[in-house]
């Protein structure tokens, strides 16, 4: 924990740093851990909630130039909710933060990671509760102030099957009826804001709230306290209980609800 600590505050000196000690000195540091990717790449196999349009890439143009040098470039499209991507508060709650207003703060911290896969493997519709984060925290101690709260469900083996990893392959507005998959319950959703403070929160399935909900209330309760959401997180099983540090960078859109999201975390060589 003391390394990501010691990380986060290079990266701040760095922005700043005009000496070679200080860039060696980062440089150190990260060659003592390894970094994983939380990301799954967009394409068209990318998940989408059922109602959202997908992601679209439109070839533009690569080749050789008249002036003799190789050029590529090309178009994309998708809704802002879909793939591995943030959920700012503004998408369920009223005159709370876009995209563009999260503070990076809230976006870059020591991560902490509940496992509930065993539970889930029993349950699809599991729903995380109070008593998973008590469960964690007597293994690990209190959560910490400022930290990145990640839920494992295990569900991250099924991407990209969206039959799998949904419940339902159908589209339109009749699927959601359909979906099936854990996520937060609303009673550990209050917890947190009662009891934790905290920066963000992530979960490896479509949403933070359970397939089967309709009224996403764990959004709503976290959202209202301006506390950002990272959904179809990757690769969770990579990630020790706590220690690791995870960098959450969001295409800033102006007044988005949400936006496509490169998270990746770094975890320290602990020997």
């Amino acid at each position: 924990m003391m390394k990501c600590i010691a990380l986060c505050s290079l990266l701040i000196l760095a922005g700043c740093a005009t000496k070679q000690t200080d860039s060696d000195s980062i440089a150190s540091l990260l060659a003592s851990g390894s970094f994983v990717d939380l990301t799954y790449t967009f394409n068209e196999q990318t998940v989408y909630w059922p109602t959202a349009e997908g992601f679209e890439f439109e070839f533009g143009t690569a080749g050789e130039t008249p002036g003799g040098f190789y050029y590529e470039a090309h178009s994309y499209r998708g809704a802002e909710h879909g793939g591995t991507h943030l959920d700012a508060p503004i998408h369920f709650f009223r005159d709370r933060q876009t995209v563009d207003q999260i503070p990076v703060a809230n976006l870059i911290g020591a991560a902490v990671v509940v496992d509930v896969s065993t539970d889930v493997s029993d349950d699809p519709d599991y729903q995380i509760r109070p008593g998973d984060l008590l469960a964690w925290e007597e293994m690990n101690g209190r959560i910490p102030e400022g930290s990145i709260l990640l839920f494992r469900t295990g569900f991250g083996q099924f991407w990209p099957d969206r039959a799998s990893y949904l419940g339902t392959d159908e589209r339109g507005s009749e699927a959601v009826a359909k979906l099936h998959f854990p996520g937060i319950h609303p009673e550990a959703a209050q917890w947190i804001v009662n009891n934790r403070k905290i920066a963000a929160v992530g979960i490896d399935t479509a949403s933070l709230d359970r397939g089967q909900s309709t009224l996403f209330e764990s959004h709503q309760v976290l959202f209202e306290q301006n506390i950002p959401g990272f959904e179809n997180v990757a690769n969770l099983e990579a990630l020790p209980a706590a220690g690791s540090f995870v960098m959450a960078l969001p295409m800033k859109i102006d007044k988005g609800s949400g936006a496509p999201l490169r998270i990746v975390a770094w975890i320290p060589d602990t020997n």
